[in-house]
């Protein structure tokens, strides 16, 4: 993900729990979706020993495991959620739009992934534990590091893993798709990736709840994290979110400004369908 941060518009205010009803809201959601992520953190860590024993760096049992813990954790909040589409097979990776924090239970619920991050981000507090157990990616934007980054990322994708990639470089307000960063897909095109690799776009559309700003679920620009959680935690009714899973690109045979636009193409016509109803 990239430093720059996008700030088109006026973000909508965040009102937080309003008195006691929205902080029984607040806690009925938030405690079982703390208990559960808690929960999944110290299953997670035997689990990941055994599986290590049996299947190396491959994640058969604990990729469905956090695929579950984040179902339920969405579940605990009131979100409502549905998938249309199947999982690629094969080596590849995964690009998807950045709208919400949220995306990391929303995408995770809808198929194994592991996320690429910045590496700033492994040194915060709270959120470094969550990264470190679900074994994120992280890049550092050093050309000296370049060549060994990309031969973790070639060992990471001959292990099977999903690597989920954010090529708008920013979060958004969840109601567009800002265009994608073709630098990104260059390191599709290594040669020591595996023959076959191909890509699979996926689009993450929020939909907010009734009476509320549609870009309820969007975090971007400057808004911060704590009042925009307490403010979904608080909120009377929910929306819900539709994942769609696009047929993966095949990168043979194209370079790094087709794979980026046929990537973008697909999501974002998948947006403008939603707008027109369809």
């Amino acid at each position: 993900m990239s430093s720059a941060t996008w700030r088109e518009g006026t973000p909508p205010p965040l009102p937080g729990p309003q008195g006691p009803a929205g902080w029984l809201r607040v806690i009925r959601r938030g405690v079982p979706a703390i208990l559960i992520l808690l929960l999944g953190v110290v299953m997670i860590l035997p689990l990941r020993g055994v599986e290590r024993l049996f299947h190396g760096r491959r994640r058969p049992w604990t990729g469905p495991h956090v695929q579950v813990v984040c179902r339920l954790v969405l579940l605990c909040l009131g979100i409502g959620w549905h998938r249309e589409g199947r999982p690629m097979r094969g080596p590849g990776a995964v690009v998807a739009n950045h709208s919400s924090w949220l995306d990391i239970l929303v995408l995770n619920a809808a198929m194994p992934v592991f996320f690429v991050s910045k590496a700033e981000v492994a040194g915060w507090p709270g959120i470094n534990i969550l990264t470190r157990v679900t074994d994120t990616h992280f890049v550092t934007r050093d050309p000296k590091l370049a060549r060994a980054q990309a031969a973790e990322f070639a060992e990471r994708v001959r292990a099977g893993h999903r690597l989920l990639f954010f090529p708008e470089g920013t979060s958004t307000d969840g109601r567009r798709v800002l265009p994608f960063k073709p630098t990104l897909f260059q390191g599709f095109l290594d040669a020591t990736l595996p023959a076959g690799l191909a890509i699979q776009p996926i689009s993450a559309r929020y939909v907010a709840p009734p009476e509320q700003d549609p870009r309820f679920y969007g975090w971007w620009s400057d808004m911060d994290l704590g009042p925009h959680l307490l403010t979904v935690l608080a909120a009377k009714r929910h929306g819900h979110v539709a994942v769609k899973l696009h047929p993966p690109i095949p990168v043979s045979g194209n370079d790094r400004k087709s794979l980026s636009a046929a990537c973008y193409s697909a999501i974002a016509a998948d947006f403008a369908r939603s707008e027109l109803g369809f």
